[in-house]
């Protein structure tokens, strides 16, 4: 899988070692910063890893930050973004399961290490359900067209 990861100073140490584990699986992962523990905003980090996915150059996007809530708002301001906070498995399976996010946020000031591993792990395998959530993906996606 091709996969887009970006993280701010909060989620640059867990990133890093996130991409040495999705690397050594197999996956093609682009990382789009910060590439280091210095302060940065993290929007344009939000709008790098968003801009892969929906221009189809990854299959799916990580970004990690503190309580990862201002990821979240600013991925899902980005058309075509289903971008889900994710602090634990019963979050990331409805985020894929229910919700066929194409964005995954960590709150890395939250997670150990191995928690946040199982999670991407989790939301990498998980599929999207279909049925009456299908319907529900299509009545999001047409209130997004709606302004």
């Amino acid at each position: 899988m091709r996969i887009a990861i970006a993280g701010d100073h909060n989620g640059f140490r867990l990133k890093g070692r996130l991409v040495a584990r999705l690397t050594a699986a197999g996956h093609t992962v682009a990382d789009l910063g910060s590439h280091t523990p210095d302060e940065v905003d993290y929007p344009e980090l939000c709008v790098r890893v968003c801009a892969r996915v929906t221009g189809g150059t990854a299959d799916r996007g990580i970004v990690l930050g503190g309580s990862g809530l201002g990821e979240t708002i600013a991925c899902n301001k980005l058309p075509g973004i289903r971008a889900g906070l994710c602090p634990d498995l019963w979050f990331t399976r409805i985020s894929r399961g229910n919700n066929d996010s194409n964005v995954l946020v960590l709150p890395a000031k939250v997670l150990e290490a191995e928690e946040a591993e199982q999670i991407v792990e989790t939301w990498l395998t998980t599929p999207f359900k279909g049925g009456v959530h299908r319907r529900r993906v299509d009545q999001i996606a047409a209130l997004e067209q709606q302004g």
